[in-house]
């Protein structure tokens, strides 16, 4: 672009050089001056907000936390708060696949593996599959109530374990469940000889395939990241569309490509205008639109509300603090759902 003789360059060159001299020295450095702009954003987090998050429980029963509870306790906590998805006795199969119920004998907790699992005509509930006590500990403390997650107390997590244990006759109704007693339930876990990582992931007479590799970078293989099954594994144990129920927010992918689509059919129930909300607040996985599943349907509470003055204040109130006996069961409140949706919700169902 420039002439190699200065003296040659014209002024409006000679112009040009300087501004491109002076917005190369303004640049930073990337490992100087670049550091030093970046240094004041953010903070470390403190103590008490990493602890807040360090809550998970290992097998070993690392990070388990001092308490106790027991089935007795349990059973009226989880009365109140997980047996309108759950069932009274973990044996729902309405919302959820069922947490206890049948199928476990004796024999299967002194072996350590569940015998009735290698039979696909048998209904599969988490007590039969899950091989660790840790795991329904961690789940229940970090994630239930599905409406309130982390609002259990210690105790109250060790009581509904304890509840829960007790259904499937892995520990005795007066067993007191502590972080001292843990191991005694663990060794009477149904699957605890169940798991396994000496295999494929897609089948079992595979050699394992989550062994390292010496290339960790700058690697010649060329690596697709995707969160979508390989095609070889769509339909490795059968149509994932048939596994899942047939209502409910979530239909499953047709994974079988000899099977007509059923995307029409997995479509969700819910009416179309307030879709995003429903979902988006788990509404839909107690309520249909045009029959009851937990609760009643959407259209039925319309009908039953479509005179009523404060219809709009009445159902915000039932939706944000929950309620029972007018349908015949509970509504859990719903305190995460924002002012904003509930609003949205009450006037749709108040035909506002």
């Amino acid at each position: 672009m420039f002439s190699s003789d200065k003296s040659a360059m014209s002024n409006i060159e000679l112009k040009l050089l300087g501004l491109a001299a002076a917005f190369a020295m303004s640049i930073p450095s990337f490992a100087g001056d670049m550091d030093a702009a970046i240094r004041d954003i953010g903070r470390p987090a403190t103590a008490n907000e990493l602890a807040a998050w360090d809550i998970d429980v290992r097998p070993d029963f690392k990070g388990l936390p001092a308490g106790s509870g027991n089935a007795e306790d349990g059973e009226e906590i989880w009365l109140e708060k997980c047996a309108v998805c759950h069932g009274d006795f973990g044996d729902s199969n309405e919302v959820f696949s069922p947490l206890a119920l049948g199928n476990v004998t004796e024999e299967d907790i002194e072996t350590g593996r569940v015998a009735a699992l290698t039979d696909r005509s048998r209904t599969r509930t988490t007590l039969m599959k899950v091989a660790t006590v840790s795991t329904l500990f961690d789940y229940i403390n970090r994630a239930m109530p599905w409406n309130a997650p982390k609002s259990l107390e210690v105790d109250e997590v060790y009581s509904l374990v304890a509840y829960l244990l007790s259904l499937g006759y892995i520990i005795e109704p007066d067993f007191e469940l502590s972080n001292e007693t843990i191991a005694e339930a663990q060794a009477r876990m149904p699957n605890r000889n169940g798991m396994t990582r000496d295999h494929g992931m897609w089948s079992v007479s595979d050699k394992p395939d989550v062994n390292g590799s010496s290339c960790t970078k700058n690697c010649d293989v060329d690596t697709t990241i995707t969160s979508r099954l390989p095609e070889y594994a769509m339909n490795a144990h059968g149509n994932l569309r048939d596994q899942v129920r047939d209502y409910g927010p979530m239909p499953g992918i047709n994974t079988d490509p000899d099977a007509a689509d059923a995307s029409a059919e997995a479509a969700s129930p819910v009416a179309s205008e307030p879709t995003d909300l429903l979902a988006a607040n788990t509404c839909s996985a107690c309520h249909q639109l045009d029959s009851k599943l937990i609760g009643p349907a959407f259209n039925d509470v319309k009908a039953k509300y479509a005179d009523r003055d404060d219809a709009v204040a009445y159902l915000s109130g039932k939706i944000r603090n929950g309620g029972s006996g007018v349908w015949g069961g509970m509504m859990p409140p719903m305190p995460n759902v924002s002012d904003e949706d509930i609003a949205v919700i009450a006037n749709w169902l108040a035909g506002k």
